[in-house]
């Protein structure tokens, strides 16, 4: 396979920020801007460059004379002295929120799926990549039991996630062995063993290994709605393992003595996760009234049972398609070292144009199906009216600039990669071209309109970076790109990792 290093990239990484934390609100509402998806055309409200009037000259250090130039500056535009009085008491999202964006996009839209599920709540965690996966699954479990509400577990899914993303960590630190510990690789590796950040093949993985159960089967727990102090203590722990396996290979152990070692280690880890989440069922007993009122009971079912018997769908039929500007459509790409589930298939995307993307998903929601997909969350979101639009926080007014980078430019620079999954389940078109989406969240009905979002169409073309759909919704010339040999992107590449807000 050939491997592809692009510096500074950050579209392949993890859903690992899926829940806001105080800090990732600060970040989210101090949201850089957008530009083009596939152009160089920069943003509306971008200053061009001028000639500098100032007679003071740049140099390598900030001067007096230079700082005092700035401050006559800032001072002469009275607008300045009011905008200080408003964001000083205010967010940037609460004081420039922008309402003609919110009052010109009500939350109707000409196609929508026929089941409203109860909104779901990750609460303090990164598991924003489980919670779409489920939340998308439960959607045809829903129409055919004819059920009001459905929630499958996802504490379930998270508990096996822990202990296989503790292997995959072992597994890579014993293909580590040789490498310089202070080398990007190994360090990238110990930098976050276990993060609650995930991808779509990720959860592939573990649904077709352990199955799936009700929620009522498997609850939450202190643990899994703030996943903090567990996933430092694992953490802390495979670090010491990490140590103490380098060091006994340098004494000269085999690879079949580190691997009992690593047996024994995985005993510890299993016995911190069962103590802080409870030990998953083996069996479960399913009961429910349908919506005519009629009981229903299935039991002494296992998760993989209940998994390909009642929530009959194949997750392994689905296909990850990703729009990353920088990279060549019509391709397929992985990321060095990121998975969870050893032995698994591997994370895998189709990279195609943002057009093939939108015009796939309202193919898929016409049929009254919900695409789960990745985005960049924080940029430019107003939580209290739900609404993610490129204008609806006003920056320009407050700061006479705009932002001028593409989609492309961006990723290059850090500035935006995927942190968050969700799903679709609408869409309104309006001459034959979609206006704006429906988006289920999972941060509780507190946020936008119940807990649904109202995503515009020029912010899907900004942010949004990753839909998942069956191959059967596919045409023959994109399917045939899975056939392709996969252009490896090295693991530190942070657009297509893991994430999780």
């Amino acid at each position: 396979m050939t491997v592809v290093h692009i510096p500074n990239s950050t579209m392949l990484s993890s859903y690992a920020r899926c829940f806001m934390t105080e800090q990732q609100e600060k970040e989210a509402k101090g949201a850089r801007g957008f530009g083009s998806d596939d152009s160089s055309r920069t943003a509306k409200g971008t200053v061009a460059p001028v000639e500098d009037s100032s007679s003071v000259k740049a140099g390598q250090n900030i001067t007096t004379p230079q700082l005092e130039d700035y401050c006559n500056d800032f001072t002469a535009d009275i607008k300045n002295k009011l905008a200080t009085l408003t964001l000083s008491h205010e967010t940037y999202s609460e004081a420039l929120e922008n309402r003609e964006v919110y009052l010109k996009h009500p939350p109707v839209f000409s196609h929508k799926l026929e089941i409203d599920a109860p909104i779901t709540n990750q609460k303090n965690s990164g598991r924003c990549w489980i919670f779409a996966g489920l939340n998308m699954l439960r959607q045809h479990m829903m129409k055919e039991y004819n059920l009001d509400e459905l929630e499958l577990s996802q504490p379930f899914v998270f508990f096996h996630d822990k202990l296989e993303k503790s292997n995959w960590f072992l597994e890579n630190i014993l293909k580590t062995l040789d490498e310089d510990l202070d080398g990007r690789v190994v360090q990238l590796l110990l930098a976050g063993p276990v993060q609650d950040g995930g991808q779509w093949d990720m959860f592939v993985a573990l649904v077709d290994k352990y199955g799936v159960v009700p929620k009522e089967a498997y609850l939450e727990t202190v643990h899994t709605a703030d996943s903090e102090q567990m996933d430092w203590l694992i953490t802390t722990k495979l670090r010491e393992y990490a140590k103490e396996i380098r060091t006994e290979h340098a004494n000269g152990k085999s690879i079949d003595e580190l691997r009992k070692m690593k047996d024994r280690m995985l005993r510890e880890i299993h016995k911190v996760i069962s103590v802080s989440l409870g030990q998953p069922p083996k069996t479960i007993d399913w009961s429910f009234y349908s919506k005519d009122k009629k009981f229903h009971e299935f039991r002494n079912v296992t998760p993989l049972e209940f998994y390909k018997n009642h929530v009959k769908q194949d997750c392994t039929k689905f296909v990850s398609l990703i729009n990353d500007p920088r990279n060549e459509y019509m391709k397929k790409y992985t990321v060095d070292y990121l998975g969870n589930v050893y032995g698994a298939e591997s994370v895998h995307y189709i990279n195609l144009s943002v057009q093939r993307l939108k015009d796939y998903a309202i193919r898929v929601l016409k049929s009254g199906r919900p695409v789960w997909f990745g985005c960049d969350v924080g940029k430019f979101l107003s939580r209290s009216h739900g609404m993610m639009d490129t204008e609806v926080i006003d920056y320009e007014s407050a700061f006479d600039f705009g932002f001028g980078m593409t989609k492309a430019e961006r990723l290059q620079y850090g500035d935006s990669t995927i942190t968050h999954a969700m799903v679709l389940t609408g869409v309104h078109i309006e001459d034959g071209k979609p206006v704006r989406w429906r988006v289920e969240n999972s941060w509780g009905e507190s946020v936008g309109n119940k807990g649904y979002l109202t995503m515009t169409d020029r912010w899907f073309d900004e942010f949004v970076y990753q839909i998942v759909l069956e191959k059967s919704d596919l045409p023959k010339e994109v399917l045939d790109v899975l056939g392709q040999e996969a252009v490896v992107l090295p693991p530190w590449d942070l657009m297509l990792g893991v994430f999780g807000k």
